[in-house]
């Protein structure tokens, strides 16, 4: 059962009972007029005792921080029954624009609460519920909720304050944020927040951890509490509200990889220099390196982040102990690397080269390295063996539906640590090695790359990239780009300028 406000009930209803009602009718003065029953319709008046003057303590603790409701009626009425139990103030406006920039305006600069209705009755057991003292109706239609006995002889025409919302609070105990791109989300959160002493930060539902300036914003406020109520994503607003607050960031800052950065990576195995360039000297001289190599890939003023792909399990010519033609690298031999890395701040991708054995099971295998902030996860579909195949003999390639176990279980590792945005790369060079690929799933938790990994003449890798992209656009899946030193032609692949004048530009870069 709901805790009532400060009053007992009879004193609620007594206040409900002298209700005062002021119209507003648009953003600037109008003129008084003489007949309230111009704007709407009169109602029989009781006399009654007029209502305390001592205001009540009518705010309640949520019980949850998200609401995504589309609906502008049923985002005000959810508000408003999980943060009210009651409502000295209260604004009922209808949802057209005109009259909601108005309402959420006034709301604000009267500290009220405010309810949208697209039907005269919608607020009928609302109002009940909050008793409210004095009620402002935007617009010219007064709702059938609104008790018979409030009096209307004394109706006013008022001005909608045209002034500032509440001054930002340093350190507010809460802060909410409100769906920037839908006014009439917005409203009914900007006035709740106002009731309750709280600020309101504007925010793109498609771009919540995108946006820098807000999340410093939110950081530098430090709320105990962060709501989000308007047009956010159900399904990940919890992690999205989690993360803006706590979440560690990714190497240069933020909480989503792209846009915004390039990666630039050394690839290989640590164990050895015939797999890859990262694997002929040690963590600390690869930072150099890596640094090294990134140089003119900023050209279009994107920065960059080096970084690391390591081959964490490695394709075997011939069956290993295990039998899946895959040696996996243990943890005491990639934590160097990824150490050194955070500490440079570099990222890092682990690469599965899996064999026999599926890919899911080797990303587990890398857990506790997975759970940090700068590790991310390369899939390798080449060397994805059937039951009777053999490295070299065959090219392997992966189903969606694989591709798409791994995705779900390393979004759910995301959202369950709090992290940022994590790295998710698929290499391909021939279209059969992703089976399906149109219904590989693209999590928001996950910045999704396909890197054409071809290798030879440079006009061959072209013809492969070309053939590669179609299908993906509107996908949500970015693409990178491989450079080989000693199998491309020319030597050492295409240059930085090269690689930049490519359609998509490639957010991913690696040398091997």
């Amino acid at each position: 059962m709901r805790t009532q406000g400060s009053q007992p009930r009879s004193a609620r209803i007594g206040a409900q009972r002298t209700i005062g009602i002021a119209l507003v009718v648009g953003a600037c003065a109008v003129a008084p007029v003489s007949s309230p029953t111009s704007i709407v319709p009169s109602r029989p008046t009781t006399t009654t005792a007029p209502p305390s003057t001592t205001a009540r303590e009518c705010r309640l603790e949520p019980t949850q921080q998200v609401f995504t409701s589309t609906d502008p009626v049923k985002l005000s009425l959810a508000i408003s029954n999980a943060t009210l139990d009651c409502a000295d103030e209260l604004v009922v406006t209808s949802g057209r624009p005109e009259e909601l920039e108005v309402a959420g305006r006034f709301a604000a600069d009267h500290n009220a609460a405010l309810l949208i209705m697209a039907m005269p009755d919608d607020l009928t057991e609302e109002f009940d519920r909050l008793a409210p003292v004095s009620i402002t109706v935007i617009g010219d239609l007064l709702p059938a909720g609104i008790p018979a006995g409030t009096e209307t002889e004394s109706l006013t025409v008022v001005e909608a304050a045209a002034g500032s919302t509440p001054a930002p609070l340093p350190s507010p105990g809460a802060v909410w944020l409100a769906d920037a791109t839908r006014p009439d989300l917005a409203a009914p959160v900007t006035a709740i927040a106002a009731s309750r002493g709280e600020e309101v930060l504007l925010a793109d539902p498609a771009n919540v951890l995108g946006d820098r300036e807000l999340m410093a914003a939110i950081r530098t406020r430090a709320p105990a509490t962060l709501f989000m109520a308007g047009g956010f994503d159900p399904e990940t607003a919890e992690w999205q509200r989690a993360a803006l607050l706590e979440a560690p960031e990714i190497p240069g800052g933020g909480l989503t990889m792209f846009p915004g950065r390039r990666l630039i990576a050394l690839y290989g195995n640590p164990t050895t220099s015939a797999l890859g360039v990262l694997g002929e000297q040690g963590p600390e001289e690869a930072v150099a390196r890596a640094k090294e190599i990134a140089i003119g890939y900023d050209a279009d003023g994107t920065p960059i982040l080096h970084a690391f792909e390591i081959i964490a399990t490695v394709a075997s010519a011939g069956p290993t102990a295990d039998g899946n033609y895959s040696e996996e690298m243990t943890p005491d031999i990639l934590r160097p690397w990824i150490e050194v890395a955070a500490s440079q701040g570099v990222y890092v991708i682990l690469d599965l080269q899996p064999g026999r054995t599926d890919f899911l099971t080797q990303a587990k295998l890398y857990e506790e390295f997975l759970r940090l902030p700068h590790v991310g996860l390369a899939l390798d579909p080449e060397w994805r063996l059937e039951p009777d195949q053999v490295h070299l003999r065959q090219i392997g390639s992966v189903e969606a539906t694989e591709v798409n176990q791994v995705s779900d279980w390393l979004a759910a590792v995301v959202r369950e640590n709090n992290l940022p945005q994590k790295f998710f790369l698929l290499h391909q060079f021939r279209l059969d090695m992703i089976e399906d690929r149109e219904l590989v799933q693209v999590h928001p938790e996950l910045a999704t790359v396909i890197q054409m990994d071809g290798q030879g003449p440079l006009h061959t890798k072209y013809e492969t990239w070309n053939a590669l992209l179609p299908g993906t656009e509107g996908s949500g899946i970015s693409w990178g780009w491989k450079n080989f030193y000693d199998e491309d032609t020319p030597r050492g692949g295409a240059t930085p300028a090269e690689v930049l004048a490519l359609d998509p530009v490639p957010v991913y870069v690696s040398y091997q």
